[in-house]
């Protein structure tokens, strides 16, 4: 039987622009355009003072792939300062604006990952910021970096230079190695089954979500099921952080796929919990 190559096209999205669109005393806001780097965004906003993006530093990509995601760290989601957004209906030719509440926000996730994903090119993001920020280093490392700096006061500035230090101590720099950073959300479990896991491993740390729910990391997960370090061929699971499947140099991304899919596989047999995947497959 013959086979026919299957010609996909890929668009890179290089749309620049940055300006203010609306303001108070209290805030501003600000629209990227969706070719503009995400961490380059960041630093604009922390030289500028305008708070709110400052725990989102290091993340590789560009500001339109933010929304898709809904991309989060330390303690910070990109809903928690999104506005709106400008997007172009491929199968319509007309642009689209969508508000937070259109974007089905959720952990790692949007209306353009479910229902709506492949049929929309989006352009523009608003983000609202804050001219008086709200420091926030209760998530992870922040508050132990920043206690070891002896600051008399903490800005924003300080802060995404925390996260930023951390960031570049656990993950692999894309430059270097390929990597599309993490690969597996952190699960939501019901109460009752983290309180059990908890007492039979001590050592996992458990965030409660509210009444009912607690979220465990993924990164625990994998590796206290032996993956962390992992290496099969020309790809592995990552030295330092175990959630990051890196690329050592030829490997192909169904050997990727494969990988994550034993590691979920395992996961789910010793702990009985399910890992889904963050990253958007196509």
């Amino acid at each position: 039987m013959l086979t026919q190559d299957i010609l996909v096209p890929v668009v890179l999205n290089r749309i620049k622009g940055i300006r203010v669109s609306g303001e108070t005393d209290e805030r501003l806001s600000i629209n990227f355009g969706a070719g503009e780097s995400w961490h380059e965004s960041v630093m604009y906003a922390v030289n500028k003072n305008w708070g709110g993006m400052e725990n989102l530093s290091l993340i590789p990509g560009c500001m339109g792939a933010a929304p898709i995601q809904n991309i989060g760290a330390y303690g910070v989601e990109l809903k928690d300062i999104f506005e709106y957004l400008e997007a172009f209906n491929l199968q319509t030719g007309e642009f689209e604006i969508f508000h937070s509440q259109d974007c089905h926000f959720g952990y790692r996730d949007s209306i353009f990952k479910n229902e709506k994903k492949n049929h929309y090119f989006i352009t523009d993001v608003c983000l609202t910021l804050d001219k008086t920020p709200v420091i926030r280093t209760q998530y992870g490392d922040i508050q132990a970096v920043l206690d070891s700096q002896n600051l008399s006061e903490i800005t924003i500035a300080d802060v995404s230079k925390a996260v930023i230090q951390i960031r570049q101590s656990k993950l692999p720099d894309p430059a270097e190695i390929g990597n599309s950073g993490s690969f597996f959300k952190n699960p939501v479990i019901p109460n009752k089954q983290a309180e059990a896991l908890q007492k039979q491993f001590p050592s996992v740390k458990c965030f409660p979500q509210n009444d009912h729910e607690t979220k465990i990391p993924a990164a625990w997960l994998i590796e206290n099921s032996g993956w962390k370090g992992h290496r099969r061929g020309d790809i592995g699971v990552h030295t330092k952080q175990a959630l990051v499947l890196v690329n050592y140099g030829n490997g192909k991304g169904s050997d990727v796929h494969q990988l994550a899919r034993d590691i979920q596989e395992d996961v789910r047999q010793k702990f009985n919990i399910t890992l889904d995947f963050e990253v958007n497959i196509w």
